[in-house]
Formats: C-alpha cells, structure tokens, sequence
C-alpha cells in the first residue's frame, strides 16, 4: 500500500520529509504546501508546490499530511485546522502543553473521522518509548532523560521570534556529574537545573535592545526559565562560520532494582549528525502508521505511545516476526 503524502513548510525539516519519503519505496510526496510564494520554493524533487491556503484542492488526493512547523505558534494552529480534511503528523514538542494539545486536536479528528499522530519526533517519541519500557520493565526505579550536547529546532525556533532577533541556535547540554551519578546507580533526585544548562548564540537586529532579548530568553516559560541559561550576542558572519550545522542526542536511563535488590539500568542513547533530518525520518515512519489507522477506521488523536512497532515499519508482520523477532 503506498502512502501518499503532503507536506506543510519547506524548512529544515519539510526538506528532511522530502528526503526521508524518498528513502521509502511505500511513499510517495503528491506536494509540498508553503506560506511562501510557491514560484520562490525549489524543492529537491518534483513533486508539485503550491500556497497552503490550496490543500484544501487536495481532499482525497493526500492519505497524510506531514507538518513541519514550529511548536511555539505553528502547530498549535496549523494542526486542528488540517485535521478537519486530512490525517496529519506533526513535531509538538513543548511536553507540558501536550495533554492540551492532544484534546484539541482529538475533539477535531473524532468529528472529522480522520487520524492524527502527534508529538513524533525522539523526544517527545522515541524517547517517551523508553521511558514508557523501562518504567514498564522495571516499576521500581526512576527515569532520567538527558539532551545534548546538541541543538534544538524548537527551542531554536521560540528564541528566533522574539522581536529584535535575526538569528539564533540553543545548544543544550547535559551536566557531566550528573551523568555520570545515574550511570554509577546512584538514583539521584535532579531537579531540572541540575541535569541540564542551556546556551543561546543570537544574531540582533540593528538597534535592538540585548538586555531584552537576554531577559525575555532568560525568563521564557517550558523553554528557559527553570534552566541556568547563557546568551551570546554574535555576528553573523560568526554565526555562518560556527552554527548552521544541526547535531542532537541524547539519552534515556532507567535504573531500578529487580527482585531481591539486584540494581539494573536500561540506556538507550541517540547521535545525530543532524536533528532535523533524523526527525523527519522519524515522521515518515509514523505518516505510514496514521494512513494504516485510517484505512482500519480507527479515527482520533494518537501519540507515539499508541501505535505499535509493526505499524510503523513497511515489512509484513510475517517478516518482522522471522528476520527481528
């Protein structure tokens, strides 16, 4: 079954969808949808371009719409609005607005019958699967997740709107120490400041007021304000020069103890050369997952911890069984 896939922003990330659907022999891209003059977009293949206010044209004709947008103000909006029309899959990843998010978006799918798988990504989504295991596996225990040392598209993303900001990457980074205490079993108590700092590298606009932009970063809540976080104003030929790559990771601890007290810890661990393009694989992967869904007529909002492992995959259940199981 070949799914048919729209895509909603040519960014970062619309480009890695482009790039990940291509991977996949099951997928096709029918169009890419741009808030932008669509004669001003070149996309890396031929599928067609067109404005956004056009998907509409397109009912019946995408089995799934991937969007690309930013969590901040995109997709809160972008989200609802096409899943009155089609099954869509998005990157929302500010955790605490989530339950929120999926209550909105399920309200707009139950009534439209259509599917929505959000927050996919690694974190939240792969990570939130190893999470979910290892609490699963091991009920006595505590959980760690650690970012970085890498860049984020959505903190990124939030600290490029603030007035006066031309440019900007946030570089999140574990703190060694506390690493290395939930490695060793210790099972400490961290507070989010204590497993995590946050430094900022912004490009201001002329004439804009730093100690502002400084501050509303500093203070900005789900992003930065329970963090210790630095901002540095730089040039932008320092920019170009240092910070246009995009690499990411992480990883997800569990350490618990089985029976008899005997200590275990679970670690599962991303590298990523670049976010966005792993995070756009990510995305496919679940495109195929919504359109199965649909085709079942099991309607409404999903999240990653929803669909099983072999919806995701384009191998039979026969396969999966004899070549992974």
């Amino acid at each position: 079954m070949t799914t048919k896939v729209g895509i909603i922003g040519y960014g970062n990330l619309g480009r890695g969808v482009e790039g990940a659907i291509a991977q996949n022999d099951d997928m096709e891209l029918v169009a890419v949808f741009t808030r932008r003059d669509p004669k001003t977009v070149t996309i890396a293949g031929d599928a067609a371009i067109h404005h956004v206010d056009d998907a509409k044209q397109f009912i019946g004709k995408i089995d799934v719409m991937i969007l690309c947008g930013g969590s901040a103000t995109d997709l809160p909006e972008q989200v609802p609005h096409f899943a009155q029309w089609f099954n869509t899959i998005d990157s929302f990843d500010t955790h605490a607005k989530i339950p929120e998010f999926f209550a909105t978006v399920d309200a707009v799918n139950t009534a439209s019958n259509t599917v929505s798988i959000i927050s996919v990504g690694w974190d939240p989504g792969l990570f939130s699967l190893n999470r979910a295991l290892g609490e699963a596996v091991l009920p006595q225990g505590d959980t760690y997740t650690f970012w970085g040392d890498g860049l984020s598209q959505g903190h990124s993303d939030a600290v490029r709107r603030i007035d006066g900001v031309a440019k900007a990457v946030q570089y999140t980074l574990p703190v060694p120490a506390a690493v290395e205490r939930v490695r060793n079993g210790e099972a400490p108590t961290l507070s989010t400041r204590e497993k995590h700092t946050r430094v900022c590298y912004v490009v201001a606009k002329e004439g804009a007021n730093t100690e502002k932009i400084t501050e509303e970063i500093v203070t900005m809540p789900n992003y930065f304000a329970d963090y210790d976080t630095t901002v540095h104003f730089i040039s932008a030929e320092e920019f170009a020069k240092d910070h246009t790559g995009m690499p990411h990771g992480g990883f997800v601890i569990r350490s618990g103890q089985s029976q008899a007290g005997h200590k275990q810890i679970v670690e599962f661990n991303l590298k990523l050369e670049s976010n966005p393009y792993f995070t756009s694989s990510v995305l496919v992967a679940y495109a195929r997952a919504a359109h199965r869904l649909a085709q079942k007529g099991d309607f409404g909002a999903k999240s990653v911890l929803d669909i099983p492992v072999s919806a995701i995959s384009p191998k039979s259940g026969e396969a999966l069984r004899k070549e992974l199981l």
